[in-house]
């Protein structure tokens, strides 16, 4: 549906090519008829007269990628064969032979005053000869050369009308064979000059006379993002064509989905196809098109009055006030956004002129820099896309199966060059899936490397899961619940739980379907509840006690929600519970670490820590997290579990406080008062920049000491 922001006659337009093509990408819409009204526009040569440029063409670029199938060739002939047919042929037949006429007899009197042999009807013959031999003028072309569209601008010199229209289809494959006019439409778009290149003057290749003017052009590339941004040599051209100067002149237009066409069936598409509202209302555009090829309306200049010449220095300030607070290294965002204003003051001129007015006004000014606001949206996606690295990580977790170095040749086009290529374009892939919860994981078999990855859904905590059974092995019903409710489950006699789902419903190694989120451990006399409790302290954590749990004795279980909820077969579950014991401050059941483990409720004590959810992604077997923190544990050889929790907490400022925790720790696990001494002068020597003896007995042991007294008084 229409929107009053934009120029009303556009939305009109791409109301027509939604009901025709049934896609709803509308922004695609807007920049193809945007391109199109300019390119009519600078056919009739319509100039806008500025105050601080002089006078300037109306002219647009455009770069507008869309993916196949998505009505982008349709639209482009609905344009081209409904809405401006008329405008064309009537252009060529009745506007350009009358102006080049005029301009050709302009010329011939030029020559016959510099060389007064010549007759008239001579310099005449001359010059319509030298503009005959430069071929039919083409309204539009989709390839050539430099060479070529110099010729070209010559012609349209020596007519004094219409414009050069590059229409370049399928960008991401013909990019590289027409950079060279490229490069020239560079030059030309500010205000249609370009400087002639010295040739040779030979008798095959006279160099003629040089005329001086303005020629407007206009640029549309159109593609599919896949091919254009290959994340390869191609997008690498492109990048460095931005970086030259296309960035600050083109309009901007991506998308990458195909989920914008409507649903319809064949009966409602014919329908929409040959409404009687969108026939009447193309004919009425088309000939209101049509119109615009007026002699009279040839050569218009338009005006801003001092007002709206304000209201765009408004926004050209406010652009360039933004640019300024972009990062020095994002110069390609600060010249795309600095000359937003510019782009805006052509298009004005372009709605300007289809609307018949002489001066482009506020109205104008405001509909363009809303389509180049949007414009400038879709630049930022694409200079934001991800890299090449990027998308290899997403594949590699979205295939869903393992993978050789084979593969990825063979299924990615950008997955190429020398070998060291590819093993830093999978070592950026393995480090921006670290910090974006893509797990990939290596594994080698008669020393070929496979590769496997997965993409984390982080956990909801409101759809924990679980499965429970009032039998040992059978009827285990799955189910999804609140971790702030999962006490009902495990503190409540009667039932065997578990963190996995099985296939039949029967709980076997076998059966168990990859999937959980929720870490459950048993502590069986190893650590006290308080201990444990004041270790786990900055995590989410539910802790229960179990049916053998006494004052003595503590049994009790302790149940994490984790970060992300994780896939895992059998062995490589047992792995990550392995990891998860390694890293855990004191000591507990490993039989645990079976995928199809199950726990008994019991009509227990509970208790709710809040925190930190778990970071899960530390314990995946096989990838990056996981083997530093296996490393750090290496590293840490020589002291217990505990020490060596405490050890990797200590930073500067808290050494005595995690001192004086650890000791805690040790009092309530039964360690008499020279065992904790012991101990802590001990592990106090094996940290980083320890602190001395006598602080330790001064401050540390003097803070246990008052807390035995306390204990001992209760």
């Amino acid at each position: 549906m229409s929107n009053p922001k934009y120029f009303k006659f556009s939305e009109e337009i791409v109301d027509i090519l939604v009901a025709k093509t049934q896609s709803q990408n509308r922004h695609f819409f807007r920049l193809l008829v945007a391109y199109y009204l300019s390119k009519v526009t600078s056919m009739m040569r319509c100039n806008i007269e500025t105050r601080d440029r002089g006078v300037i063409p109306v002219n647009s670029y455009v770069l507008n990628l869309m993916p196949s199938g998505t009505g982008k060739g349709f639209s482009t002939n609905i344009m081209e064969e409904d809405i401006i047919d008329g405008f064309r042929l009537k252009f060529l037949h009745h506007v350009l032979p009358g102006e080049s006429n005029a301009e050709l007899l302009q010329i011939a009197a030029r020559r016959q005053s510099i060389n007064p042999n010549l007759t008239s009807d001579e310099a005449m013959s001359e010059v319509q000869k030298e503009y005959d031999a430069l071929g039919t003028l083409a309204f539009s072309f989709d390839s050539g050369t430099a060479p070529a569209v110099k010729q070209m601008r010559l012609k349209l010199l020596m007519s004094n009308a219409g414009s050069m229209n590059l229409e370049l289809d399928e960008v991401g494959s013909n990019l590289t064979s027409n950079v060279e006019m490229l490069n020239t439409f560079l030059e030309l778009y500010d205000v249609g000059k370009v400087k002639q290149k010295l040739t040779k003057n030979t008798s095959d290749n006279k160099r003629g006379e040089e005329l001086i003017g303005k020629t407007p052009t206009n640029l549309m590339l159109f593609g599919t993002p896949t091919k254009l941004l290959d994340g390869g040599k191609t997008e690498e051209e492109f990048k460095q064509m931005l970086e030259t100067g296309y960035a600050r002149r083109m309009l901007f237009g991506y998308t990458n989905t195909l989920n914008d066409f409507k649903k319809q069936t064949a009966e409602e598409l014919y329908d929409a196809l040959t409404a009687t509202n969108i026939v009447k209302d193309t004919l009425r555009i088309s000939q209101v098109i049509t119109n615009l090829a007026d002699r009279n309306k040839f050569n218009t200049v338009l005006t801003l009055t001092k007002e709206d010449t304000i209201h765009l220095l408004n926004y050209k300030i406010k652009c360039e006030d933004r640019a300024s607070k972009l990062k020095m290294q994002e110069d390609i965002k600060k010249a795309e956004l600095s000359h937003r204003y510019y782009k805006a003051l052509k298009l004005a001129g372009a709605y300007a002129f289809v609307e018949g007015s002489k001066d482009i006004n506020k109205t104008h000014l405001d509909a363009a820099i809303q389509l180049v606001e949007d414009s400038g949206k879709h630049f930022n996606r694409i200079i934001n896309k991800e890299g090449s690295y990027a998308r290899l990580a997403r594949y590699i977790a979205d295939v869903g199966k393992e993978l050789t170095q084979v593969d990825l040749l063979e299924e990615l086009p950008f997955y190429r060059g020398a070998e060291a290529q590819k093993k830093d374009m999978l070592s950026l892939a393995v480090a921006w899936g670290y910090k974006n919860n893509i797990i990939i994981r290596k594994s080698y078999i008669d020393d070929i490397e496979f590769l496997s990855g997965e993409a984390l859904k982080e956990t909801n905590l409101d759809k924990i899961q679980v499965a429970y059974s009032t039998d040992i092995t059978k009827d285990f019903e799955g189910a999804t619940t609140k971790f702030s409710r999962l006490h009902e489950l495990v503190s409540v006699p009667g039932y065997h739980y578990t963190a996995h789902n099985f296939l039949d419903k029967y709980r076997t190694s076998e059966k168990a379907i990859p999937g959980f989120n929720l870490l459950i451990l048993d502590i069986d006399g190893e650590c006290s509840l308080d201990s444990a409790k004041e270790l786990l302290s900055e995590y989410k954590v539910l802790f229960a006690t179990t049916k053998r749990h006494t004052a003595k004795q503590n049994r009790f279980r302790i149940i994490f929600p984790m970060s992300h909820y994780l896939k895992l077969k059998p062995r490589d579950y047992s792995k990550f519970m392995e990891n998860v014991f390694n890293w855990l401050p004191f000591e507990c059941d490993t039989a645990t670490k079976d995928i199809a483990r199950k726990w008994m409720s019991h009509e227990g004590a509970y208790h709710y820590n809040d925190g930190e959810l778990i970071d899960a992604t530390l314990f995946i077997p096989q990838t990056k997290k996981a083997i530093e923190q296996e490393q750090k544990i290496l590293d840490a050889q020589g002291m217990g579990n505990m020490e060596r929790w405490f050890a990797a907490r200590i930073e500067v400022g808290n050494r005595a406080t995690m001192l004086i925790r650890y000791g805690f720790m040790l009092m309530d696990n039964g360690y008499p008062i020279d065992a904790i001494s012991n101990k802590l002068i001990t592990f106090n020597d094996q940290i980083t920049d320890p602190i001395s003896q006598e602080e330790i007995h001064s401050k540390i042991m003097r803070s246990i000491d008052k807390k035995i007294l306390q204990k001992e008084n209760k």
